[in-house]
């Protein structure tokens, strides 16, 4: 999704420091009537959002993210948008931080059809009859690897640990994917972990860092790496595995033994929107079974609703490896909840990367 500037391994605090540096200009996100939405660099395609095209010929002021920690740091200093799109393990702060108002379930149309194990996620609740986000997309987290260059794998997260393919690999730049990812490796939960496991996690990082191209949330650059063959192997999204596929690259997505990771993203609306009306039209033309049909189709993401799935033929699932029920998925992967020690291990994470 991202088209975000990679980032090199040695210069990754100093475009941190960059990013944040301009987060901290206060500003509104535009002027005027029209909605602004705050998002992922690819989720920004009118297609999306067919029905609130019709109605609202003005259409949308988009800005766009790589990475939804970027996102809160941005919000915080003082953008606001109406609409925001972080994922469901970052939803407690933005709303412990007042940086959002819940939504009213009976004003989504197709509320009922989303999928329940993502409607009744606990830090969604915000009340009777409301939730703190609305839950849109879902996806898995996985290497992405050039099957005839790395011949055979044991499917397993150590890839990218592997010496033999030193410089040849490259890992997503968030604390949310890589850091979990090295605590699975060693044992350690993810979710909650004590200082001392903490450590070892960082030891875990510290033996990969010397390996890898880049830290790097921009997978534009990651699948034009894998299909040079620049990149052997990669933490990658779903929706790299499919775009390469459409290029006839020799890619396979793996299905890790400790697991792949999935996510799921949604809609929060920004406190004091002064276009609430049009975020909820927004939200529901954005939850119609023919959106979320684009997201399957041309991303291999799943959608949160049952509807958008049923519009999707059944040899297209098979083709793109999703199950037309999340629950299937979720027997064999890690769902990526809220971490205790985030702020924590998100210190630690560039402590590492810079050398550390």
């Amino acid at each position: 999704m991202s088209q975000k500037t990679p980032r090199p391994i040695l210069s990754s605090l100093l475009a941190a420091a960059l990013a944040c540096a301009t987060a901290l200009s206060p500003m509104a996100a535009s002027a005027g009537d029209k909605l602004t939405y705050f998002t992922w660099s690819g989720y920004e395609l009118p297609e999306f959002d067919a029905t609130y095209l019709k109605a609202h010929a003005d259409g949308v002021d988009t800005s766009t993210f790589g990475d939804d920690d970027d996102a809160f740091t941005k919000v915080k200093a003082g953008f606001r948008p109406d609409l925001a799109h972080p994922c469901y393990d970052k939803v407690a702060r933005w709303s412990r931080e007042g940086l959002i108002e819940p939504i009213e379930t009976s004003r989504i149309k197709n509320w009922d059809k989303i999928f329940p194990v993502f409607r009744d996620l606990p830090d969604l609740q915000a009340g009777p009859g409301t939730v703190w986000m609305v839950p849109w997309d879902w996806g898995n987290t996985s290497i992405l690897y050039r099957t005839d260059l790395v011949k055979d794998p044991e499917a397993s997260w150590n890839l990218l640990w592997d010496k033999a393919y030193s410089g040849r690999l490259a890992t997503i730049d968030a604390v949310h994917d890589t850091p979990v990812v090295a605590a699975l490796l060693t044992g350690v939960s993810p979710f909650d972990m004590t200082p001392a496991q903490m450590d070892i996690v960082a030891a875990k990082l510290r033996e990969q860092r010397p390996l890898l191209s880049s830290y790097t949330t921009d997978m534009t650059s990651v699948e034009q790496a894998l299909a040079s063959g620049q990149l052997v192997a990669a933490m990658t999204w779903n929706a790299s595995a499919v775009a390469l596929k459409k290029q006839n690259v020799p890619v396979a997505f793996m299905k890790p033994k400790e697991g792949m990771l999935t996510w799921a993203c949604g809609f929060v609306l920004l406190k004091g929107s002064p276009h609430a009306d049009l975020a909820y039209d927004f939200i529901n033309s954005r939850l119609e079974a023919s959106s979320g049909q684009k997201l399957i189709e041309d991303y291999g993401y799943g959608a949160s609703t049952t509807s958008a799935f049923d519009a999707v033929p059944k040899e297209t699932l098979e083709a793109l490896q999703l199950p037309a029920d999340p629950n299937v998925a979720l027997k064999t992967t890690i769902f990526t909840g809220p971490m205790k020690q985030a702020d924590d291990l998100a210190k630690m994470f560039e402590k590492v990367k810079a050398g550390g």
